[in-house]
């Protein structure tokens, strides 16, 4: 389980094709408290460390993760939010996230609004449903609070602060964002279908 609130960027340094695709991501997080096994989120898709160096961590992932996510667009160089799992008694500063990406969102607009920048996000039809106005959505792994929902389009809006620390600094119109819905709102759901 992960909080949405990134603590470090990381940036992809290899990637390489051995069946499942492994990547091996830098990270200013001290790699001697990360243990082989340990989950991170990498761009809000929990992926498991499987080697450790002194600045880096390997993960391996499926394909079926790759077809479900916007990690197929990885290359070297990359820049991604990373945040290690919750550990009991951690702050709670944004919402629960699973690390379990339901979709791809696009950005379809950016507009300046003062020192913030308002992203609208263009998400799966299917997904829509999930997202409600003043609810909350992970977006490539940072807790967000949705501003207003039309369709399958929703706005979030970026203050300096979370684009300085995360890649939302980096974002651009036509970027696929991983999407994942709020995990209450997925169970609310659920209970409105059972009747």
């Amino acid at each position: 389980m992960f909080t949405g609130i990134i603590t470090d960027v990381g940036t992809i340094a290899e990637l390489e094709q051995q069946g499942d695709l492994r990547a091996r991501i830098r990270t200013s997080y001290d790699t001697a408290t990360i243990d082989i096994g340990a989950s991170i989120a990498s761009d809000g898709v929990c992926l498991t460390v499987i080697a450790l160096g002194e600045d880096w961590y390997d993960v391996q992932i499926s394909a079926e993760t790759v077809s479900k996510t916007n990690l197929d667009c990885w290359t070297a160089g990359k820049r991604v939010n990373l945040e290690r799992a919750l550990k009991v008694g951690d702050e709670l500063g944004g919402h629960i996230v699973s690390g379990h990406v339901d979709g791809v969102a696009e950005v379809v607009d950016l507009k300046d609004e003062g020192d913030s920048t308002r992203v609208t996000l263009r998400a799966p039809q299917d997904l829509a449903r999930f997202i409600a106005p003043k609810g909350s959505v992970a977006l490539n792994g940072t807790s967000l609070t949705v501003n207003d929902v039309d369709g399958c389009d929703f706005g979030i809006n970026f203050i300096p602060h979370t684009k300085d620390v995360t890649t939302w600094g980096d974002v651009e119109l036509g970027s696929r964002i991983n999407l994942e819905i709020d995990t209450l709102a997925r169970y609310v759901a659920r209970l409105q279908e059972a009747g």
